[in-house]
C-alpha cells in the first residue's frame, strides 16, 4: 500500500463524520465524460458551446436543439457505479460517512446504495411538467423520445437538473451546508472547484482535516494535507 493510501486509510479509520464533496471526476470511470479535461464536453464539436446549450436561456429559447444535446450527451443509460460509489455507500453503512455532497447528475451515488446525498444540479432520474407540476419519474420516456416532451396537460416537461443561470434548490443546499459544518473529515474528490455556488460550500467546513482526490490541479487554494492524483475509483477501492 502506498504511503498516501495509507495516510489515507488513517484519516478515514479515526474520523466518525466524513462528508465527501464530489463532482465529474467520480463519474468518468462509470464511462460518463467530464466536461472540463481532454475529450470532455467543453473540447467536442457542437454547434453551441456546451455551457450555451445548458443554460436556462438557451433551453426556453431553443428547446429542440437543447432536448437534442440533452439526450446525445447527459444521459448514460449504461452507467454503472464503480468502486468509489459503492465505498462510500459502504462508508454510509457502517455509520462513518454523513453526507455525499455531489454536482453529478447521474443518481449513480445511490444507485450505489448511498441515501444521504445532496445533489446540488439535480438528477436526470426526476423530470416534471412546469405547467402542472406532474412528476415524471426515470429518464426512459426523455431518452427513447423525440423533440420536446409534453406533459398531458400540453406543457413542457423539464429535467430536474440546475441549468445555467438558474439557482441551486434551497433546501439541499442547506443540508449540504448543514452537513460540511458538521464534518470531521472532508474529502473532496473529482472536481476542479470551477462552478459556483457549488465550490464555496467546502469553506462551510470547520475540521482539521481536508483531502483533495483528483487527477488534475483544482481552481483554488484548498488546505488540503493529502492530495492525491490518482483516479479516485483506484483510490477508494484501496482502503
Amino acid at each position: 500500500m502506498k504511503e498516501e493510501i495509507r495516510k489515507l486509510k488513517d484519516l478515514v479509520d479515526k474520523a466518525s463524520h466524513i462528508v465527501f464533496f464530489g463532482g465529474a471526476g467520480v463519474s468518468t470511470e462509470s464511462g460518463i465524460p467530464d466536461f472540463r479535461s481532454t475529450g470532455g464536453l467543453y473540447h467536442q464539436e457542437w454547434k453551441y458551446p456546451p455551457e450555451v446549450i445548458l443554460s436556462h436561456s438557451f433551453y426556453k429559447s431553443n428547446p429542440e436543439e437543447f432536448f437534442r444535446f440533452y439526450r446525445a450527451k447527459m444521459l448514460a443509460p449504461d452507467a454503472k457505479p464503480n468502486p468509489a460509489h459503492y465505498k462510500l455507500a459502504e462508508w454510509e453503512k457502517q455509520g462513518k460517512l454523513l453526507a455525499v455532497v455531489t454536482q453529478n447528475i447521474d443518481g449513480l451515488h445511490q444507485a450505489a446504495g448511498s441515501s444521504r446525498v445532496c445533489e446540488l444540479h439535480g438528477s436526470v432520474h426526476r423530470n416534471y411538467c412546469e405547467r402542472c407540476g406532474k412528476a415524471y419519474p426515470g429518464f426512459d420516456f426523455i431518452l427513447h423520445g423525440t423533440g420536446v416532451p409534453h406533459c398531458d396537460c400540453g406543457g413542457t416537461i423539464k429535467p430536474d437538473v440546475v441549468l445555467y443561470e438558474e439557482g441551486l434548490d434551497q433546501e439541499t443546499l442547506y443540508s449540504a451546508v448543514d452537513s460540511i459544518a458538521k464534518a470531521d473529515l472532508l474529502i473532496i474528490g473529482g472536481t476542479s472547484l470551477n462552478v459556483y455556488p457549488a465550490a464555496s460550500l467546502i469553506n462551510y467546513y470547520r475540521g482539521r482535516d481536508i483531502v483533495l482526490i483528483n487527477k488534475s490541479s483544482v481552481a483554488r487554494d484548498l488546505p488540503a494535507g493529502l492530495v492525491i492524483t490518482d483516479p479516485i475509483g483506484e483510490v477508494l477501492n484501496q482502503l
